[in-house]
């Protein structure tokens, strides 16, 4: 089987990516339990940005060509958005847990799909839309709100959702004229940028078990970027993207199990009709490739 077609080892790297993201999930949730957020994402991106100028620098061209770009301040924009929705979505953690963070973050797919047609100028036919407003109303009964219930930190991964639906989508767009090393690189290192900014009026001392921690953290956050690459260079993207979901059972788990949280009704039955929304337009997308939607 050729590479680029082989969806069964692709399957495979997506189902180990999202459970190692999970895991750094978890280890965010500890560390920023305890940390300042903008100081743990910080670490983080320093261990991203040597990561990435290291792999970078053995590519062919080297660490200029992956920064040569005709989009600078598209590309700079995305790796601030990027760096700000993961310090957005760990603030979440501390507020609301895994459980609850990840069953609303779920909903970006169906962003992406809302957005994709104004701007990227795909055609979204009326089943997507249907599938799209039947995952928002999966959200709604998650966050519950005009129910006495309502907390206002939900509005965190709301706000977190729809930052990495932009990011995605104008990933997707300046695919058009760079490379997707020049659009790693430059995650990697305008995020460590914006971070070092913020963070390094943040720092806090650490023990020495957190900063072990902070080491596994940083590990799997480089880790679980390699395998996403070789994911999708083994695999056709449409074929492994709805295992993505499965970051969200990991994740519940994790929660569940090491930091005690419980799955409230509402939050599985508004989960279960998101990822189910969010699998159909993926479907639908792949679909259409083929026929008019």
């Amino acid at each position: 089987m050729s590479a680029g077609n082989n969806t069964k080892l692709g399957v495979l790297l997506m189902v180990g990516t999202t459970m190692i993201f999970a895991i750094q999930d978890g280890l965010s949730l500890h560390l920023s339990s305890a940390y300042n957020v903008y100081m743990v994402v910080m670490v983080r991106y320093w261990f991203f940005a040597a990561f990435v100028m290291t792999v970078s620098a053995k590519q062919a061209g080297g660490l200029r060509n992956a920064a040569r770009t005709k989009q600078p301040l598209l590309q700079g924009f995305r790796g601030v958005l990027l760096a700000t929705e993961i310090s957005v979505m760990v603030t979440g953690f501390t507020f609301l847990g895994l459980v609850e963070s990840l069953a609303i973050f779920s909903a970006y797919t169906l962003i992406v799909a809302a957005l994709s047609g104004p701007i990227l100028g795909e055609t979204v036919g009326w089943r997507r839309w249907l599938a799209i407003g039947v995952g928002f109303c999966g959200v709604l009964i998650i966050l519950k709100p005009g129910m006495g219930v309502f907390s206002h930190y939900t509005i965190i991964p709301v706000m977190a959702a729809f930052m990495f639906a932009l990011y995605s989508l104008l990933t997707r767009y300046v695919a058009r004229l760079d490379s997707t090393a020049t659009s790693f690189f430059w995650t990697g290192v305008m995020g460590c940028i914006v971070m070092t900014m913020v963070g390094a009026f943040h720092f806090e001392n650490m023990t020495a078990i957190d900063w072990v921690l902070m080491l596994c953290l940083c590990c799997t956050g480089a880790t679980g970027h390699w395998l996403l690459i070789r994911c999708y260079e083994v695999a056709e993207a449409s074929a492994v993207q709805p295992f993505t979901y499965l970051q969200l059972v990991f994740g519940s788990t994790i929660g569940v199990l090491v930091f005690g949280e419980v799955i409230k009704p509402n939050v599985a039955i508004g989960a279960v009709l998101v990822v189910s929304a969010g699998l159909f337009t993926l479907w639908r997308a792949r679909m259409a490739l083929t026929e008019t939607d």
